[in-house]
């Protein structure tokens, strides 16, 4: 037995009920019936000019080197683009999106957090101006159907072998990382190739670029050609760490900031006491009004942003520093510092950027993030 839409094999997942077997490892997503057999969901034809863009700025050479191989390989293969955090990754996949457009052919952008679709969405409806590009997201799901589709990675499951070209954006993080779920409604929802984009490939991906059935194509340098800034990390107790971050948040106040923090109750904790201090804005998975704050903080581009992992990715806040407290905690992984850090620095107004590790003791993660940082920099270890 195999699920038609999660690709699910195990037994202990299959049951039969009175209308016959189905799947409950996607149970949430409705039945999936096993003899029922499915077709791929129809959509409208992709509009004329549809695949006419204008990109807001133009590319470095760089970035059109790795857009237009990107075009190319697509064609062929699936393709990773493995490109720095800040490179432009968006604008890179813009030639490919347009390619097939142009042919009349369905593509989707999909991304796992809510608050990144919306951004997308209005980013690309000004690339693609002759194009329907619409979200589909929670909150989100009146209209399902477009010339481009954004969309959560969980909304996948509407668009049955529907797709040319998926384009994955941060397959590496949570939710869809290590979900067999998600990963088996995504390969079900494209009937032809796939385009994964990520600064921290995981090792499934990077194994598929081994083995050759995946294409990896590498930016290392962002479009202003500074390099990324190299987290500093120092270490302390508690009130070590305070007056470090204190201090730092001083040294920096002309600048947004954003402190990084392991948990929710950390969050709300920290950002209590800040706000002693300065005007700081707490935004969490559990922040109802998230979207508002995060959209008030850059506009007003000053003041402290105190944030768990939900902002690590997707979200560019012009001229902010980075902290990270404790961030030789558990649930801080190598990838994720690494995206965190990488929201530093990205403008061409300000990028150089800081970024400060606050840390018990040095961890294995950390260093490995450090590493990692300096070896797209071009200065080893």
């Amino acid at each position: 037995m195999k699920c038609p839409r999660c690709l699910n094999r195990n037994p202990e997942f299959f049951y039969k009920g009175s209308k016959g077997w189905y799947c409950r490892k996607c149970i949430s997503f409705g039945r999936a019936m096993l003899e029922e057999e499915r077709s791929a969901v129809s959509l409208e034809p992709v509009g004329d000019d549809s695949g006419e863009y204008a990109l807001q700025y133009p590319l470095t050479p760089a970035q059109k080197e790795i857009s237009h191989k990107c075009a190319e390989a697509v064609k062929e293969s699936d393709v990773l683009l493995n490109c720095v955090t800040g490179a432009g990754k968006t604008e890179l996949v813009v030639e490919s999106i347009a390619c097939m457009m142009r042919e009349k052919k369905k593509v989707c952008f999909a991304i796992p957090r809510r608050q990144v679709v919306l951004e997308l969405q209005e980013r690309l409806s000004q690339i693609f101006r002759k194009a329907k590009v619409i979200a589909v997201c929670g909150g989100h799901t009146e209209e399902t159907d477009g010339d481009l589709i954004v969309c959560t990675t969980h909304q996948l499951y509407r668009y049955y072998r529907a797709f040319d070209l998926l384009i994955l954006d941060e397959p590496d993080a949570f939710p869809y990382r290590g979900d067999a779920v998600l990963h088996g409604i995504a390969k079900t929802a494209c009937r032809g190739r796939r385009i994964y984009l990520t600064a921290t490939p995981d090792a499934m991906m990077l194994k598929r670029v081994a083995k050759g059935t995946l294409k990896e194509l590498k930016l290392s340098v962002r479009p202003h050609g500074h390099p990324l800034p190299v987290p500093v990390m120092r270490t302390g107790g508690s009130l070590v760490r305070l007056f470090l971050l204190l201090r730092w948040l001083r040294k920096h106040e002309a600048h947004p900031r954003m402190v990084f923090v392991p948990t929710i109750a950390a969050a709300a904790v920290l950002g209590r006491f800040l706000s002693l201090f300065d005007r700081v804005t707490v935004c969490t998975s559990k922040t109802p009004d998230r979207d508002e704050r995060i959209s008030r903080f850059r506009k007003e581009g000053k003041g402290i942003m105190c944030s768990t992992t939900i902002m690590e990715r997707g979200t560019t806040v012009p001229g902010v520093d980075v902290c990270v407290w404790r961030a030789d905690h558990g649930v801080f992984d190598q990838a994720g510092l690494v995206q965190m850090a990488g929201r530093a620095g990205r403008t061409f107004a300000y990028p150089d950027g800081d970024v400060l590790f606050l840390l018990d003791e040095r961890s294995e993660a950390a260093e490995a993030c450090v590493r990692m940082i300096r070896e797209a920099n071009g200065c080893g270890a």
